[in-house]
Protein backbone atom coordinates (compact mmCIF):
# COMPACT_ATOMS: atom_id res chain seq x y z
CA UNK A 1 0.00 0.00 0.00
CA UNK A 2 1.37 3.28 -0.85
CA UNK A 3 1.88 6.19 1.64
CA UNK A 4 -0.48 8.05 -0.29
CA UNK A 5 -3.33 5.66 0.57
CA UNK A 6 -1.74 5.00 4.12
CA UNK A 7 -2.78 8.62 4.83
CA UNK A 8 -6.04 8.69 3.60
CA UNK A 9 -9.10 9.03 5.79
CA UNK A 10 -12.50 7.30 5.99
CA UNK A 11 -13.84 9.79 4.62
CA UNK A 12 -11.69 10.00 1.83
CA UNK A 13 -12.23 6.26 1.00
CA UNK A 14 -15.87 6.79 0.92
CA UNK A 15 -16.12 9.95 -1.42
CA UNK A 16 -14.09 8.12 -4.02
CA UNK A 17 -15.71 4.77 -3.90
CA UNK A 18 -19.02 7.01 -4.07
CA UNK A 19 -17.27 8.55 -7.34
CA UNK A 20 -16.58 5.80 -9.04
CA UNK A 21 -19.94 4.04 -8.24
CA UNK A 22 -21.57 7.02 -9.92
CA UNK A 23 -19.68 6.66 -12.75
CA UNK A 24 -20.20 2.98 -12.95
CA UNK A 25 -23.96 3.48 -12.14
CA UNK A 26 -23.49 6.10 -15.46
CA UNK A 27 -22.42 3.70 -17.24
CA UNK A 28 -24.30 1.00 -16.67
CA UNK A 29 -27.59 3.12 -17.80
CA UNK A 30 -25.93 3.78 -20.69
CA UNK A 31 -24.53 0.36 -21.91
CA UNK A 32 -27.68 -1.16 -21.32
CA UNK A 33 -29.33 0.90 -24.18
CA UNK A 34 -26.47 -0.32 -26.73
CA UNK A 35 -27.63 -2.45 -29.52
CA UNK A 36 -25.08 -4.11 -32.10
CA UNK A 37 -21.97 -3.01 -30.09
CA UNK A 38 -19.14 -3.76 -32.15
CA UNK A 39 -17.14 -7.15 -31.24
CA UNK A 40 -13.54 -5.15 -29.95
CA UNK A 41 -11.36 -5.74 -26.91
CA UNK A 42 -8.83 -3.49 -28.48
CA UNK A 43 -8.07 -0.08 -26.49
CA UNK A 44 -5.56 2.44 -25.57
CA UNK A 45 -2.06 0.42 -25.46
CA UNK A 46 -1.27 2.46 -22.12
CA UNK A 47 -4.39 1.26 -20.55
CA UNK A 48 -4.46 -2.68 -21.54
CA UNK A 49 -1.89 -4.71 -19.07
CA UNK A 50 -1.94 -8.47 -20.73
CA UNK A 51 -2.49 -8.32 -24.51
CA UNK A 52 -2.98 -11.71 -25.78
CA UNK A 53 -1.83 -13.05 -29.04
CA UNK A 54 -3.91 -14.17 -31.60
CA UNK A 55 -2.42 -17.54 -31.00
CA UNK A 56 -2.77 -17.24 -27.59
CA UNK A 57 -6.52 -16.11 -27.77
CA UNK A 58 -7.31 -19.12 -29.66
CA UNK A 59 -6.06 -21.19 -26.62
CA UNK A 60 -8.58 -19.82 -24.25
CA UNK A 61 -11.70 -22.11 -23.33
CA UNK A 62 -14.57 -21.68 -25.69
CA UNK A 63 -17.70 -19.86 -24.18
CA UNK A 64 -20.44 -21.68 -22.53
CA UNK A 65 -24.12 -21.32 -23.43
CA UNK A 66 -25.26 -18.57 -20.80
CA UNK A 67 -27.35 -19.68 -18.07
CA UNK A 68 -30.67 -18.29 -16.67
CA UNK A 69 -31.00 -15.33 -14.38
CA UNK A 70 -32.93 -16.65 -11.82
CA UNK A 71 -30.08 -17.18 -9.48
CA UNK A 72 -28.19 -14.82 -7.67
CA UNK A 73 -23.97 -15.06 -6.37
CA UNK A 74 -23.46 -15.66 -2.92
CA UNK A 75 -19.69 -15.83 -3.39
CA UNK A 76 -16.80 -15.29 -5.82
CA UNK A 77 -13.61 -17.37 -5.48
CA UNK A 78 -10.33 -15.63 -7.22
CA UNK A 79 -7.54 -18.70 -6.45
CA UNK A 80 -4.75 -17.18 -8.20
CA UNK A 81 -5.24 -14.25 -5.23
CA UNK A 82 -6.22 -16.53 -2.53
CA UNK A 83 -9.96 -14.48 -2.85
CA UNK A 84 -13.07 -16.18 -1.20
CA UNK A 85 -15.35 -13.59 -1.38
CA UNK A 86 -19.34 -13.14 0.08
CA UNK A 87 -21.54 -11.36 -2.19
CA UNK A 88 -24.30 -9.64 -1.50
CA UNK A 89 -26.53 -7.64 -4.17
CA UNK A 90 -26.08 -3.79 -3.74
CA UNK A 91 -28.77 -1.26 -5.60
CA UNK A 92 -28.57 2.29 -5.15
CA UNK A 93 -27.64 5.23 -2.61
CA UNK A 94 -29.56 8.24 -2.01
CA UNK A 95 -27.88 9.69 -4.81
CA UNK A 96 -28.46 7.53 -7.18
CA UNK A 97 -25.07 5.44 -7.33
CA UNK A 98 -24.45 2.04 -6.82
CA UNK A 99 -24.13 1.56 -3.41
CA UNK A 100 -20.57 0.08 -2.48
CA UNK A 101 -19.87 -2.87 0.09
CA UNK A 102 -19.73 -0.55 3.60
CA UNK A 103 -15.95 0.81 4.06
CA UNK A 104 -15.89 -1.74 7.58
CA UNK A 105 -16.60 -4.89 5.30
CA UNK A 106 -13.41 -4.91 3.22
CA UNK A 107 -13.42 -8.42 2.22
CA UNK A 108 -17.04 -8.37 0.81
CA UNK A 109 -17.90 -8.02 -3.25
CA UNK A 110 -21.11 -6.14 -4.37
CA UNK A 111 -23.05 -6.94 -7.44
CA UNK A 112 -25.32 -4.75 -8.80
CA UNK A 113 -28.59 -6.51 -8.41
CA UNK A 114 -30.35 -4.96 -11.25
CA UNK A 115 -28.20 -6.07 -13.89
CA UNK A 116 -27.39 -9.31 -15.43
CA UNK A 117 -26.85 -12.56 -12.76
CA UNK A 118 -23.21 -14.02 -13.32
CA UNK A 119 -23.51 -16.97 -15.60
CA UNK A 120 -26.67 -15.02 -17.34
CA UNK A 121 -26.24 -13.54 -21.22
CA UNK A 122 -25.16 -9.87 -20.71
CA UNK A 123 -21.92 -8.17 -18.47
CA UNK A 124 -22.49 -8.75 -14.53
CA UNK A 125 -20.75 -6.51 -12.52
CA UNK A 126 -18.76 -7.27 -9.43
CA UNK A 127 -17.12 -4.44 -7.89
CA UNK A 128 -15.10 -4.14 -4.44
CA UNK A 129 -12.67 -1.82 -2.63
CA UNK A 130 -8.98 -1.72 -3.14
CA UNK A 131 -8.09 -0.74 0.46
CA UNK A 132 -9.13 0.72 3.22
CA UNK A 133 -7.44 3.61 5.66
CA UNK A 134 -5.57 1.05 7.38
CA UNK A 135 -5.40 -2.40 5.07
CA UNK A 136 -5.18 -3.95 1.32
CA UNK A 137 -9.37 -4.73 0.75
CA UNK A 138 -10.42 -7.58 -0.78
CA UNK A 139 -9.74 -6.70 -4.64
CA UNK A 140 -6.15 -5.27 -3.60
CA UNK A 141 -4.42 -7.56 -5.97
CA UNK A 142 -7.23 -7.27 -9.04
CA UNK A 143 -4.44 -5.98 -11.33
CA UNK A 144 -2.43 -8.83 -11.17
CA UNK A 145 -4.55 -11.16 -12.93
CA UNK A 146 -3.58 -12.51 -16.18
CA UNK A 147 -5.87 -13.96 -19.84
CA UNK A 148 -6.29 -17.42 -18.90
CA UNK A 149 -6.79 -17.20 -15.19
CA UNK A 150 -10.29 -18.37 -13.51
CA UNK A 151 -12.79 -16.43 -11.28
CA UNK A 152 -15.68 -18.67 -10.17
CA UNK A 153 -18.99 -17.60 -8.78
CA UNK A 154 -21.27 -19.35 -6.53
CA UNK A 155 -24.83 -19.25 -7.51
CA UNK A 156 -27.96 -19.76 -5.34
CA UNK A 157 -29.20 -22.44 -7.52
CA UNK A 158 -26.15 -24.75 -6.62
CA UNK A 159 -23.89 -24.38 -9.46
CA UNK A 160 -20.76 -22.57 -9.96
CA UNK A 161 -20.09 -20.71 -12.38
CA UNK A 162 -16.40 -20.63 -14.03
CA UNK A 163 -15.27 -17.72 -16.33
CA UNK A 164 -12.03 -17.60 -17.69
CA UNK A 165 -10.63 -13.91 -17.78
CA UNK A 166 -9.13 -12.53 -21.30
CA UNK A 167 -8.84 -9.03 -20.62
CA UNK A 168 -7.37 -7.09 -17.71
CA UNK A 169 -6.94 -3.24 -17.85
CA UNK A 170 -6.28 0.06 -15.58
CA UNK A 171 -8.29 2.58 -17.29
CA UNK A 172 -7.40 5.94 -15.95
CA UNK A 173 -10.38 8.55 -15.55
CA UNK A 174 -9.67 11.28 -17.82
CA UNK A 175 -10.78 9.74 -21.26
CA UNK A 176 -12.34 6.85 -19.76
CA UNK A 177 -14.22 5.18 -22.98
CA UNK A 178 -17.19 3.79 -21.42
CA UNK A 179 -17.54 1.61 -24.33
CA UNK A 180 -14.53 -0.54 -23.87
CA UNK A 181 -15.00 -0.54 -20.14
CA UNK A 182 -18.84 -1.55 -20.10
CA UNK A 183 -19.94 -2.39 -23.34
CA UNK A 184 -20.39 -6.13 -24.24
CA UNK A 185 -17.82 -7.52 -25.97
CA UNK A 186 -19.34 -10.43 -27.56
CA UNK A 187 -23.35 -10.12 -27.93
CA UNK A 188 -24.62 -12.67 -26.71
CA UNK A 189 -22.02 -14.12 -24.23
CA UNK A 190 -21.89 -14.55 -21.13
CA UNK A 191 -19.48 -11.93 -19.02
CA UNK A 192 -18.22 -11.26 -15.84
CA UNK A 193 -16.72 -7.44 -15.11
CA UNK A 194 -14.70 -6.78 -12.09
CA UNK A 195 -13.93 -3.67 -11.03
CA UNK A 196 -12.35 -1.45 -8.67
CA UNK A 197 -10.46 1.81 -8.24
CA UNK A 198 -6.80 1.78 -9.16
CA UNK A 199 -3.70 4.57 -10.35
CA UNK A 200 -2.64 6.61 -7.54
CA UNK A 201 -4.78 8.25 -4.79
CA UNK A 202 -5.14 11.90 -5.49
CA UNK A 203 -5.08 13.90 -2.56
CA UNK A 204 -6.26 16.98 -4.17
CA UNK A 205 -9.72 15.30 -5.74
CA UNK A 206 -9.96 13.11 -2.88
CA UNK A 207 -10.08 10.05 -5.97
CA UNK A 208 -8.22 7.63 -7.53
CA UNK A 209 -6.41 8.48 -11.09
CA UNK A 210 -7.72 5.29 -12.46
CA UNK A 211 -9.95 2.10 -12.50
CA UNK A 212 -9.11 -1.80 -12.93
CA UNK A 213 -11.37 -3.66 -14.95
CA UNK A 214 -11.10 -7.41 -15.27
CA UNK A 215 -13.09 -9.10 -17.96
CA UNK A 216 -13.81 -12.67 -18.08
CA UNK A 217 -16.20 -14.41 -19.89
CA UNK A 218 -18.29 -17.97 -18.91
CA UNK A 219 -16.83 -21.40 -19.63
CA UNK A 220 -19.09 -23.53 -18.04
CA UNK A 221 -20.10 -25.06 -14.53
CA UNK A 222 -19.71 -27.31 -11.88
CA UNK A 223 -21.17 -28.19 -8.44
Amino acid sequence: MSADRERGTGTERLITCLTWAVLLFGLWLWGRGLTGVPHTTDGPATGNLFALTPAEAARLPRPAEPLGQHAVPQRVDIPQLGVQAPVVSRGLDTRGAVDPPPLDQPGVVGWYGAGPTPGAKGAALLVGHVDTETRPAVFYKLSTLKPGETVRVVRSDGKVARFTIDDVRVLPRTGFDARQAYGPHTPGRAELRLITCGGAFDRVTHSYTANVVVNAYFTGTAR
